[in-house]
């Protein structure tokens, strides 16, 4: 999907492309179905026990274990359902997850203060997933965690990657660390405070209070809080580094310049004439990509290499620059200056689709025909717009596909 789009249930309109041009039918999308579930579940508990699975651990994970359709819907239909990266932020950061953030920050200062301390995360970045994974753990999840990793590693489309997630799941309750009735969590099996999935908590979470158990389920968040923290040490944070910063590009910016492939030093940006929303040089903060979600018409981030340590928590570039932001706005920063095009909408599927069917047989080939608006569509897009003069932002409109599909008709 589109980096800069966030999966959420609002149907787009389509535009479907030609049949022999859409990807071919994916065998992986086969799946087992309710009826074949018990089946499938009996050949995974001999795996199980293969694995060092007690068969005691087994029987309390299956007693009430089920296959839930709703799951496998949820599971296809992701990359259908888009929006904007500023319809996004109105709700990622809004006014009350703002103050309800720096509620929490007042509620829980000293152990922040001391998980800051421990692992080199900032409380504000921490606090920021926590509010945009559960609202501060108000919205935790309650689906079943084994019954939805179940029905998922019984679906052939990522069933290995589940059948990992499932078995982790069941080691974490052979220790003790939760019961079944506790683990619940989001249909596509996170868990807890800040929504982990069962490897990353057998990976990185940690026993920050010291009880003997890593509870990231309970009502006291510190646990969860601390292993986020541990998450992103893990993967390379860098305590005072920023995430990014939102900029203002000089007239005439190169937009070639743009996306994460592009990497120069705070002093080289600033010698192109980027300058921060005060006025002031582009922030030390080591190597930085310029990132334009929205175009050379919306709001332009210079991005720091702790942006990508948050990515491995979610690669929606929309759900980083979310997280960073609110962080920002929780340690008092000011909103992001610059307006959006929000006349615009996001593409559909489809729509994506034929987006880079065009810029292949116009001979700027994306390289895959997967709806996905990655760096190589993205590079694509930006060689057809330069070619036609036009801005090379690399964004993606509704205006940018009727273009295409007139010259592609000429």
């Amino acid at each position: 999907m589109n980096r800069f789009l966030i999966c959420v249930a609002l149907l787009c309109s389509t535009c479907p492309a030609q049949a022999q041009d859409r990807p071919a039918p994916r065998p992986e999308l086969v799946e087992v179905g309710v009826d074949g579930f018990p089946a499938w579940l009996d050949a995974f508990r001999a795996r199980a026990r293969g694995a060092g699975i007690e068969d005691a651990v087994l029987d309390r994970a299956f007693a009430d274990i089920s296959y839930l359709p709703d799951v496998i819907r949820l599971d296809r239909r992701q990359s259908e359902f888009t929006k904007t990266i500023w319809e996004y932020l109105a709700t990622a950061v809004s006014d009350e997850r703002i103050r309800s953030g720096r509620k929490s920050i007042e509620t829980h200062r000293a152990a922040l203060t001391a998980i800051e301390a421990e692992f080199g995360v900032e409380m504000e970045i921490v606090t920021a997933i926590w509010g945009l994974e559960s609202s501060y753990g108000a919205v935790r999840g309650d689906v079943s965690t084994l019954s939805a990793l179940a029905t998922l590693a019984s679906d052939s489309r990522r069933g290995d990657f589940f059948e990992a997630q499932l078995l982790d799941a069941l080691r974490i309750l052979q220790t003790g660390e939760a019961s079944v009735a506790a683990m619940r969590g989001s249909w596509a099996g996170a868990m807890g405070h800040t929504q982990f999935m069962p490897t990353s908590y057998q990976e990185h979470a940690v026993d920050f209070t010291g009880d003997g158990r890593r509870d990231i389920w309970g009502r006291d968040p510190i646990d969860a809080l601390a292993s986020t923290a541990a998450y992103l040490k893990a993967f390379g944070w860098t305590k005072g580094q920023p995430w990014g910063a939102e900029v203002v590009l000089p007239a005439g910016f190169d937009f070639r310049l743009t996306g994460e492939r592009v990497v120069k030093s705070p002093d080289e940006w600033t010698a192109l004439g980027v300058r921060t929303v005060s006025g002031d040089p582009v922030p030390q903060g080591g190597p930085a990509s310029i990132r334009v979600p929205a175009g050379h018409n919306g709001a332009a981030f210079v991005t720091f290499g702790n942006f990508m340590v948050i990515e491995r928590y979610n690669t929606a570039d929309a759900y980083v620059i979310a997280v960073g932001h609110l962080a920002d706005r929780l340690a008092g920063g000011p909103a992001i200056a610059a307006g959006w095009p929000d006349a615009d909408r996001a593409l559909s599927y489809d729509e994506r689709i034929d987006l880079q069917i065009l810029l292949r047989d116009l001979g700027f080939d994306p390289l895959k025909i997967d709806a996905k608006i990655g760096p190589d569509t993205l590079d694509a897009i930006q060689r057809w717009q330069a070619a036609n003069s036009l801005p090379a932002d690399g964004y993606v409109n509704v205006d940018l596909l009727q273009m295409l599909r007139e010259q592609s008709s000429n």
